[in-house]
């Protein structure tokens, strides 16, 4: 990302989000690229930054959306994305969802469970229409990550089994409310390793074969997100490879493959930009005091995430140092042992790779104002989320009747 960060906090002050537009194309055109000559769907996962700006840009470049909740199906509608290319996935769906999703005519509803389908069966009989579905299989795969991130095992909450699903699917076919036209997986989140995914596509794979063998017609096979990205040191998984793992793995099968990137798209088109408040000694202990927080960028705290921090025009021996925000936690820092010159007030520091889980897991924690965001193209910067400020914070309360406080 070429730019001039110190113009960009003159202009839009810190905490600040800033996103390469340009990347997130590079990113879009590699992942699509890498199943050229197949059917296939890029669905952005918009949990990983839900900013319509973004939404908006990936839909301009043919991607759909994957979306955990009816307001990230509200914002992929009101951001352009095309209705059949809008998949709603997550474990607990409301009965409202599920009928607002209905009515919208998306491309399927993702099923977690046979009382959800049971569920959307029913409110689909409601309307008198048939619902289209897909089911998540849990193929009980160790995805090598993080556990917070892991989703393909029996212990995590997502998903069926195998033998859950097929059953699933027999009672999908015979229901005059339902038609299952795919599959679905998603084993974890920063995947760098090749051989998990493979072998989840496989046994997926097969399932469809054993449906098909029923007269069940899959149409969509749905392999979730979970790319991994450099954070670190991470050796990362080739797009072309990764490709070539699904396609072999549906060989002889008519099917549109979906994947479902978010990270993989945001994560290093991002960074976080925070201003030096002072620095403290505690015995021997260093600590860079800035204005950007847990609030702001929580995969520090919750995940002990790595991200890498720098000195923005500051030179100078060096030692180490944790950085942390004005929050009132022990746990409220971005980066430990930092390796930072003497830092002086007002002094600039980027941190890396935040574009995916960082404003999108923001919140208002002791009153703080969550950031602005800006977009960068063609070498020009763009407001795409003004900052908040205290009245918008306490727009919700004050609209509300006070008066029995009196």
């Amino acid at each position: 990302m070429s730019l001039d960060i110190k113009t960009l906090v003159e202009k839009y002050n810190t905490p600040l989000y800033v996103y390469d537009f340009d990347n997130i194309t590079r990113r879009y055109e590699e992942l699509k690229g890498a199943f050229d000559g197949k059917k296939s769907l890029v669905a952005y996962a918009v949990k990983s930054n839900s900013n319509l700006a973004v939404i908006r840009h990936l839909a301009k470049q043919g991607a759909g959306a994957d979306c955990v909740s009816i307001g990230e199906i509200k914002r992929a509608l009101k951001a352009g994305v095309e209705r059949y290319k809008i998949i709603f996935s997550g474990v607990g769906k409301r009965d409202d969802e599920i009928r607002y999703a209905l009515k919208e005519q998306i491309l399927f509803i993702n099923l977690e469970s046979e009382a959800e389908m049971k569920r959307v069966e029913m409110i689909a009989k409601e309307f008198d229409m048939e619902a289209r579905i897909s089911i998540r299989v849990n193929p009980n795969v160790d995805p090598k990550t993080h556990p917070y991130i892991s989703t393909g095992l029996h212990e995590n909450k997502f998903g069926v089994s195998i033998d859950s699903a097929k059953r699933m699917y027999i009672y999908a076919k015979k229901s005059k409310n339902l038609n299952p036209i795919g599959i679905h997986f998603h084993i974890g989140s920063q995947l760098t390793e090749l051989a998990p995914i493979a072998e989840a596509c496989g046994i997926v794979a097969d399932l469809v074969r054993s449906l098909n063998a029923i007269d069940i017609d899959i149409k969509f096979f749905d392999v979730g997100g979970g790319l991994g990205v450099v954070y670190d040191s991470e050796v990362t998984i080739k797009t072309e490879a990764y490709a070539l793992a699904v396609t072999q793995a549906i060989k002889g099968l008519d099917l549109t493959i979906v994947n479902e990137p978010g990270r993989y798209m945001m994560a290093n088109s991002g960074i976080f930009l925070t201003k030096v408040l002072y620095e403290k000694q505690n015995g021997e202990k260093r600590f860079v005091v800035v204005d950007g927080a847990m609030n702001d960028l929580l995969r520090p705290s919750l995940y002990s995430a790595y991200h890498k921090i720098e000195a923005v025009q500051r030179d100078g021996e060096k030692s180490l140092a944790d950085v942390v925000g004005p929050v009132c936690e022990s746990g409220d820092f971005l980066g430990k042992d930092v390796e930072l010159p003497i830092m002086n007030h007002n002094d600039i520091l980027v941190v890396h790779s935040a574009g995916a889980y960082g404003f999108t897991m923001s919140s208002n924690y002791n009153t703080r104002n969550r950031s602005a965001e800006v977009a960068l193209m063609g070498g020009e910067d763009y407001l795409i989320r003004q900052r908040e400020n205290f009245q918008d914070q306490i727009r919700l309360e004050e609209a509300c009747d006070t008066s029995w406080q009196s």
